[in-house]
């Protein structure tokens, strides 16, 4: 979360959770930019 916060991404843990499962795409690359 500190991660992505950092990179200026406002995303709660509710809408990561629902991303992650419906589309790990753009999860993935979520990650990789925190």
């Amino acid at each position: 979360m500190n991660g992505l916060k950092k990179a200026g991404i406002e995303l709660n843990r509710k809408m990561l959770s629902e991303l992650a499962v419906s589309d790990k795409e753009a999860f993935a690359a979520l990650v990789e930019k925190a």
